[in-house]
């Protein structure tokens, strides 16, 4: 996938949901991985040219897990002219040493995105960019599912009325074969996620499923993409088809 194209799909859904208003300052969540990395190329070229005006601004959670060399990511961030904060945490240590979380990701994740909405605020964004790519909504969807017995996944947009803090996804048209063709073309300077159970999850094991269901009944995940934006699910804003 070319930086062009990466713009599009992100221009695209920037616009279907109205995810971006004049004078927003945006925090992207870097986690490290070619996801984040790629939205952060996405949202700085189009803070150029988009007709809105926004500001950006890149937030990294250190879980404290260990070494996660992000000094690449500093100069990448430095390149783009984008402003980059690393918040030092415990997260790690609480969850797996403490805590001894059978189950550990959905309270590492809420911790993360704890911090996270802590120094947004502070840095006085409004705003807070996941990457999220089709895939991810996909498999959430599949993942509510399988385990809960709904048919539900996150919101493009979502407004957080204890923090005043909106989340958006504009990553949420962009596959991730085509994210993963951008981080070798662009050769973006991934940091290796030291978590001890990344790979060994529900949501590896859903990717997995997915993967096989698409080979084996080519176009599913198109049809279950599609399933996911025309399914009136609670929470989710309509899209703006104005000049569709």
């Amino acid at each position: 996938m070319k930086l062009q194209q990466l713009y599009s799909y992100i221009r695209r859904a920037v616009d279907d949901y109205n995810m971006i208003d004049d004078g927003d300052k945006i925090a992207i969540g870097i986690s490290g991985g070619k996801d984040s990395l790629a939205l952060l190329y996405g949202l700085t070229g189009l803070m150029r040219f988009y007709p809105k005006k926004f500001s950006l601004t890149a937030i990294t959670v250190d879980l404290g897990l260990g070494i996660q060399n992000l000094d690449n990511i500093k100069k990448l961030c430095k390149q783009l002219g984008v402003e980059y904060n690393i918040i030092s945490t415990e997260i790690g240590k609480i969850v797996f040493d403490e805590r001894l979380e059978t189950n550990p990701c959905s309270l590492c994740a809420k911790m993360r995105k704890g911090a996270l909405n802590e120094k947004a605020i502070e840095l006085g964004c409004n705003k807070i960019a996941y990457a999220h790519h089709r895939d991810d909504v996909i498999e959430t969807m599949l993942l509510s599912l399988i385990y809960e017995g709904r048919f539900h996944s996150f919101s493009p947009y979502t407004y957080l009325d204890r923090t005043g803090l909106t989340v958006i996804r504009p990553m949420m048209y962009v596959e991730e074969c085509d994210v993963i063709g951008f981080q070798h073309k662009y050769s973006l300077p991934v940091a290796k996620n030291p978590c001890p159970v990344d790979g060994h999850t529900k949501r590896q094991y859903v990717k997995e499923l997915l993967r096989t269901l698409n080979t084996d009944n080519p176009g599913v995940k198109d049809r279950l993409f599609r399933a996911i934006i025309d399914g009136n699910i609670k929470g989710w804003p309509l899209r703006d088809i104005r000049l569709k």
